[in-house]
C-alpha cells in the first residue's frame, strides 16, 4: 500500500506523486536507486485521482474512464460496429421501401439477420449512441485526471532540481567548471534565451523552458473531439436536424412538420430526352429518360398563429428559387433538394353549378375541393351542407357508401340542400365530380335508392376550366443541418491540437552548480536527437566542448 509521505525537502506530496512536486526526487528511491532506469516524465510525476489507494464507488467509475486501455477498446469496439454498418445498405438511404422485407428480399436470410440485430440503423441506434456517449466521458476524464495536476505541476517549477531529478534524465551532462557559479550560471542566460528559452535562476541553480504550450496538444485535440461527439448525439435533437422526405403537390402550400417553414410548389416542370439525345444504352430500349425536372418554389416562414390548428397562420415569403437536381433551394441552413417526381392528374378542386332540372335556370357556383372542402355554401337562394364524403366512393354489400380509402381516387360529396321548392328539412343529393361515376352508379338512381327527397336541382359543371387538376407530385428532400457549424468547429479545434503536439516540443533544460561541479539535465517531449544537439551547442558557447551523443543517459528508455 503507497503511503503519503513527506520528501526530504519538506514538502508534502500527495498519494499516488512519483516525483516530489518541490524538488523533483523519485518518490520510493529504495527500489528505484540502482536500477538505472530514467524517469517516468509523462505527467511529471504528479498523483492523479485514478491512483488513489482506497477507491470509493464514484473513484472506481472515474479510475475506469480515465484509462487509456478502456478508451482504445471502445474505439475499437465503435469502429468495429460502424465496419458492421456499412455491410449492406442502411435504412436512411431508402424512404418508400419496407426494410423487414427488403432485407430478406435482396440479401437473403443474411439480410434478414442483419436487419433483426438493429444493424440496418447502426448508426442511430441506442447501442452505438451509447458507445459514443461512452467514448465522450471517456475523454472528459481522461483530460481532467491528466490535464489539471499537470498544470499545477508545470505552473508552479522549483527552479533547483533534486540531483537525482537531474541524474535520471535522458539528457544529462556533468563536469568541472573553473569560474565562479553564479558568474557561469548568469553567463548561460544570454546564449539560452538566444535559442527561444525562458530562463529562471535561483542562486546556483537554472531553468529554462520554451514552448510549453505545445504540452496541452493532446488535451485541446481532446476538447475537438468532445465538440465533435457533442454536435453528433445533438443532431436527433428536435430542430437542430432532419432529413425528411415529403410529397408537394402543383400549386399548393404544404406545412413542412416540425417547423415554422412552409413550401409552396409553383410550377413543376418535367422535360424528357429525345431518342437522337438518348445515349445507344437506352435508344433501342423503348425508355422515357428525363432531361430535366424542376420544382419552381416559394418558401414561407409562418410569423403568426403558427401552433394554433383552428387558425390560418400568417405567412411570409421568405425565398423563391428553381430547384432542380444538384442545385437545392438554400435559406439559412435550411435546404430543399429535388428528390423525384410523379405524374399523378389528380383531381383538386371543382366549380360546380347548381342548376334546376326543369327549367334549367343556374343559380351559381361554388368552389369544392377534394381534401378540405367547407361545411356549408350558399348558392343563389339554395344553401347546401355538406353532410359527408367520401374520398374513395364504393358500395358494401347493403349498398351503402362507403370509402374504400383515404386517397380522393373517387370522390363523392352527401349534400342537404333547403331552400325555395324543397321539403323543409331539405333534400338529400349525392354529388360526383367525375362523369364516368355519374353514370356508373347512376346518380339520379342512387340518389333515390339514398333516401334523397330532392328532384328539383342538380349539381354539374358547365366546363373543364371549372376543374382544378394536380399534374405532379415533386417530392423534395427536405434537410436541416444546425450542428454542422459544430462539427467543423471540433474539427477544427482537433487540427489545431495536433498542429500544436506534431511542430512543437515542451523543451526544458535545468542546471546546478555544486562545489565547483556543474550538473545539466535535459528533457523534451519528443525530437531527443534536436534536444542532445540543442544542449550540445549551448555548452560549447559556454567552452565546454562536448560530444552530443555523450549526453544520452544509459538506462531502460522504453
Amino acid at each position: 500500500m503507497i503511503k503519503n509521505t513527506k520528501c526530504e525537502c519538506g514538502h508534502q506530496n500527495p498519494v499516488g506523486t512519483v516525483l516530489c512536486e518541490a524538488c523533483g526526487k523519485p518518490q520510493f528511491e529504495e527500489k528505484m536507486e540502482n536500477s538505472g532506469e530514467l524517469l517516468e516524465m509523462r505527467y511529471d510525476g504528479v498523483a492523479r485521482r485514478s491512483q488513489r489507494a482506497n477507491p470509493n464507488f464514484i473513484d472506481k467509475v472515474w479510475n475506469f474512464f480515465s484509462s487509456v486501455k478502456v478508451a482504445v477498446y471502445l474505439i475499437i469496439i465503435t469502429l468495429v460496429g460502424a465496419m458492421l454498418g456499412t455491410v449492406f445498405t442502411q435504412e436512411t438511404m431508402f424512404v418508400t421501401i419496407n426494410p423487414e422485407t427488403y432485407y430478406k428480399t435482396k440479401y437473403g436470410t443474411i439480410g434478414h439477420i442483419y436487419y433483426k440485430l438493429g444493424l440496418s440503423d447502426t448508426f442511430n441506434s441506442w447501442w452505438f449512441i451509447l458507445l459514443l456517449v461512452m467514448i465522450g466521458a471517456s475523454l472528459v476524464i481522461c483530460s481532467l485526471d491528466r490535464v489539471l495536476p499537470l498544470y499545477r505541476a508545470l505552473s508552479k517549477q522549483k527552479i533547483r532540481k533534486h540531483m537525482q531529478f537531474l541524474t535520471r534524465q535522458r539528457v544529462v551532462y556533468q563536469g568541472p567548471i573553473h569560474e565562479n557559479s553564479a558568474a557561469w550560471i548568469e553567463r548561460a542566460v544570454t546564449p539560452l534565451k538566444k535559442k527561444g528559452y525562458r530562463v529562471h535562476t535561483e542562486g546556483g541553480a537554472l531553468l529554462a523552458e520554451k514552448q510549453r504550450f505545445s504540452r496541452w496538444g493532446p488535451y485541446v485535440i481532446h476538447i475537438g473531439l468532445i465538440v465533435f461527439l457533442l454536435a453528433v448525439l445533438f443532431r436527433g435533437l428536435p430542430g437542430l436536424h432532419m432529413d425528411e422526405h415529403y410529397w408537394f403537390p402543383e400549386g399548393e402550400i404544404t406545412p413542412i412538420p416540425d417547423t415554422h417553414f412552409y413550401l409552396k410548389n409553383e410550377k413543376f416542370t418535367v422535360e424528357y430526352y429525345t431518342e437522337d439525345e438518348m445515349s445507344e444504352d437506352f435508344k433501342d430500349q423503348g425508355k422515357v429518360v428525363p432531361k430535366l425536372f424542376e420544382t419552381k418554389a416559394v418558401l414561407y416562414q409562418c410569423v403568426a398563429r403558427c401552433d394554433d390548428p383552428l387558425a390560418e397562420p400568417e405567412l411570409k415569403e421568405v425565398h423563391r428559387h428553381n430547384i432542380q437536381v444538384n442545385d437545392p433551394l438554400n435559406y439559412k441552413g435550411f435546404q430543399a433538394y429535388q428528390f423525384s417526381f410523379e405524374n399523378i392528374s389528380e383531381l383538386r378542386s371543382v366549380q360546380p353549378t347548381l342548376v334546376d332540372k326543369e327549367t334549367g335556370e343556374v343559380y351559381g357556383k361554388f368552389k369544392l375541393t377534394m381534401n378540405d372542402p367547407d361545411t356549408e355554401y350558399q348558392v343563389g337562394p339554395y344553401k347546401l351542407v355538406l353532410k359527408d364524403k367520401y374520398m374513395d366512393f364504393g358500395l358494401d354489400e347493403q349498398k351503402r357508401p362507403i370509402s374504400k380509402s383515404g386517397e380522393p381516387n373517387a370522390p363523392a360529396f352527401l349534400f342537404t340542400i333547403t331552400g325555395p321548392g324543397l321539403p323543409e328539412d331539405g333534400g338529400q343529393y349525392i354529388y360526383f365530380p367525375y362523369l364516368q361515376q355519374q353514370q356508373y352508379y347512376g346518380q339520379d338512381q342512387l340518389n333515390q335508392r339514398l333516401g334523397g327527397t330532392n328532384n328539383k336541382l342538380e349539381l354539374d359543371l358547365a366546363a373543364m376550366t371549372d376543374v382544378d387538376i394536380i399534374e405532379y407530385n415533386s417530392y423534395l428532400n427536405i434537410r436541416v443541418d444546425r450542428v454542422m457549424p459544430f462539427v467543423w468547429t471540433g474539427l477544427g479545434i482537433v487540427m489545431i491540437g495536433l498542429i500544436m503536439g506534431f511542430y512543437w516540443q515542451h523543451r526544458r533544460i535545468w542546471l546546478r552548480v555544486d562545489d565547483g561541479i556543474v550538473t545539466l539535465g535535459g528533457h523534451t517531449t519528443k525530437n531527443w536527437f534536436g534536444m542532445r544537439r540543442e544542449v550540445s551547442s549551448f555548452l560549447q558557447g559556454m567552452g565546454i566542448e562536448v560530444d552530443e551523443k555523450s549526453l544520452d543517459n544509459g538506462g531502460n528508455r522504453s
